[in-house]
């Protein structure tokens, strides 16, 4: 599974870029306004900085709207995923774009109807919101296992892109499903090395070390 880092933030790209940890970048309005910079300026920044798919998501409600502005966010480097919300009008706007070569990825699924209608219309991700649906006591994750069951059914081949990421499980549950990508916060993605007992017995091999005055360089 690839890992995506839903965040604006250039600084907690660039870390988790250097590690390796990252295979591309979502944003979104509320990220971008979090950055408090300019769209173009932030998203090409972005964009030189990682070499895999930077989503970066239209404003306009309407279809013909949305294929000027995502025309305009593909000016800004090769590797832009136009993000086109999982409206009547964003699925036209997806058709158009993907047509034309570009990477689509559209964005607040929330059924598994929803999904198969963007893989019709050529998305080249779905983002369906775990967490989101969590909040409503609905089981996120079945949402996922549902789209992943139609599109091998059918030979599909949308990227399942697991978005409203909330905990370090999300992560490693989304990967059995065979989520195809998740994004998720740096801090959830940092989370996912954390474990009581790696601490614990940390902690024994320090105070051991110390107690037999064992020294490397």
């Amino acid at each position: 599974m690839k890992f995506f880092v839903d965040t604006a933030d250039t600084d907690a790209i660039a870390e988790l870029n250097d590690l390796g940890m990252i295979d591309g970048v979502t944003t979104n309005p509320s990220l971008i306004l979090k950055s408090g910079r300019d769209i173009l300026e932030v998203t090409k920044e972005i964009c030189d900085m990682v070499s895999g798919p930077v989503s970066a998501e239209v404003i306009a409600l309407k279809a013909d709207d949305m294929i000027a502005e995502g025309r305009k966010l593909a000016e800004i480097a090769d590797n832009i995923a136009v993000k086109v919300p999982l409206t009547w009008d964003g699925l036209k706007a997806c058709k158009v774009l993907t047509d034309e070569g570009k990477m689509v990825n559209v964005t607040l699924c929330f059924s598994a109807n929803q999904a198969l209608l963007a893989a019709k219309a050529g998305a080249t991700f779905i983002s369906p919101f775990i967490g989101r649906l969590d909040d409503l006591n609905l089981d996120g994750l079945d949402l996922i296992s549902d789209i992943r069951e139609i599109y091998d059914n059918y030979g599909y081949e949308t990227n399942i892109l697991a978005a409203s990421i909330r905990s370090a499980n999300h992560m490693s549950e989304c990967a059995k499903i065979g989520a195809d990508v998740a994004t998720a916060p740096p801090n959830v993605i940092k989370a996912m090395a954390n474990h009581l007992l790696t601490d614990k017995g940390l902690d024994q091999f320090v105070k051991d070390a110390k107690e037999a005055g064992i020294k490397i360089v």
